[in-house]
């Protein structure tokens, strides 16, 4: 079922839900500049196997409304707005699943509103929080220090993005894919060409938006907030992460106290259907038993 829900004066969210509305609520928290889209239909359909699986587009992508420069906002009320999802569909509390910036959102919501939480499940982001790493040896590593984004992914954002023809539009989002998809797992172009045309007719456009990119991120540290969790948490891992590479999911797992950690074999920062099996799989132990 699809429906639009205000969560500010002048701007509406779409959100989908799949599965039976009995069943326990599930919110899927896309990442910067991502539509709800972004989510898969068959990586939604195997999570409302067993959940009420809602998704939706953030402000500024999809359906949703566009209008940060009218009315900027911080990217700490993105997560505030996941919330208002909720409220929206009468839903008190949710398993969250949230990838890349929607990591950072689900971060958000453990450390300041773990009463809405069912579990938290953290895909491909950083932990907030400037404790250090402690390797097993016991070096520990300040957060600044761990690895950082791919080389070919910093130089590819660091250009603007080019007034293109659609066709030419969706070759660039391809390649942006490509090497979002990491190294360790075949790269099928002809997947993500599917989604990104699924993407462009869902929005209703191919026009890129920036507006999460320069949205206010100052206060997003949680350091302790994350050390005194107790919300069921899952982190998982991606050996050919570009973004958050190991031992970035490491961290983090030691960050939020309690969280365990499912390294799930050749992921990137991508979800192709090589990847889709496991990580259900994955999410469905946890919050099984969140």
């Amino acid at each position: 079922m699809e429906r639009f829900i205000d969560v500010a004066p002048g701007v509406r969210l779409w959100t989908e839900d799949r599965g039976s509305v009995d069943a326990p609520p599930l919110l899927l928290i896309m990442g910067a500049q991502a539509s709800g889209l972004g989510w898969p239909d068959e990586l939604v359909d195997a999570l409302a196997s067993r959940h009420r699986v809602i998704r939706y587009d953030h402000r500024d992508t999809g359906r949703s409304t566009w209008a940060f420069d009218q009315r900027p906002y911080p990217l700490s009320q993105l997560a505030e707005d996941a919330l208002t999802v909720l409220d929206g569909l009468a839903i008190a509390r949710a398993h969250v699943v949230g990838m890349s910036l929607g990591g950072v959102l689900a971060q958000l919501l453990v450390a300041d509103h773990p009463d809405r939480l069912l579990s938290a499940t953290l895909i491909g982001t950083s932990a907030l929080s400037t404790a250090p790493y402690v390797q097993p040896d016991g070096t520990r590593i300040p957060p600044e220090e761990l690895p950082g984004i791919e080389p070919r992914l910093l130089e590819m954002w660091s250009r603007p993005v080019p007034d293109l023809d659609p066709e030419a539009e969706l070759e660039r989002r391809v390649q942006h894919w490509r090497i979002l998809g990491g190294d360790q797992l075949p790269f099928d172009a002809e997947y993500a060409r599917q989604l990104e045309l699924k993407v462009i007719e869902h929005t209703g456009g191919y026009a890129t938006n920036t507006a999460h990119a320069r949205a206010d991120a100052s206060d997003l540290d949680r350091t302790e907030r994350l050390a005194r969790a107790t919300l069921p948490t899952l982190v998982i891992s991606a050996p050919a992460e570009p973004i958050a590479p190991p031992p970035h999911p490491h961290h983090l797992a030691q960050v939020v106290q309690g969280a365990r950690i499912v390294e799930i074999p050749g992921m990137g920062h991508a979800l192709p259907p090589d990847v889709q099996t496991p990580l259900a799989a994955a999410i469905l132990d946890h919050t099984a038993k969140g």
